[in-house]
């Protein structure tokens, strides 16, 4: 069965952790609107679509429906982006032997862990992540890209990716 508008609205709002009443407020509705929108009752006036999808973190194309959704990052529009405090990096590994490894850690904590060159804790696949530009990857975000910012498959088959949230 396909997803509704409003069913996509209302599973897209919780995966960004929001409340009916935060969404409503980054668009300046109420939720009693966003209700009605994730109910089917109604649907967003067109002329905000764009800062909702901003906001949860989609292609107006997923947004609609017209396009299923992927990992590949997106830029927020700097008027709706989070703080970068509120970002957190997931970086999943999983080695060629068999380990997985999941590590979700705010953005400001890595970046604290690069600068002073610290580094990121050694893991199987830890290769792999050595030749990331972290600099580069701080810089995307501060552009406002998130998503899927990197995957990499290692020569021996460790596969590494960093999703930004």
């Amino acid at each position: 069965m396909k997803e509704s508008f409003g069913q996509r609205i209302a599973r897209l709002r919780k995966a960004q952790g929001l409340t009916q009443e935060e969404l409503g407020d980054k668009v300046n509705i109420s939720s009693q609107a966003v209700s009605k929108w994730e109910n089917d009752l109604s649907s967003p006036d067109i002329s905000i679509l764009v800062k909702l999808a901003g906001i949860l973190g989609v292609s107006l194309d997923v947004l609609l429906g017209n396009e299923e959704e992927k990992d590949n990052p997106i830029v927020v529009p700097k008027e709706i982006r989070k703080d970068v405090s509120q970002l957190i990096f997931k970086i999943q590994v999983d080695s060629h032997e068999g380990d997985k490894v999941r590590i979700n850690l705010p953005v400001s904590i890595i970046k604290i862990a690069v600068d002073s060159k610290m580094g990121l804790p050694n893991i199987n696949g830890n290769e792999a992540l050595k030749d990331i530009d972290w600099n580069q990857l701080f810089a995307l975000i501060d552009q406002g890209v998130i998503g899927k910012l990197v995957e990499i498959e290692s020569s021996d088959g460790d596969i590494v990716t960093i999703v930004v949230e």
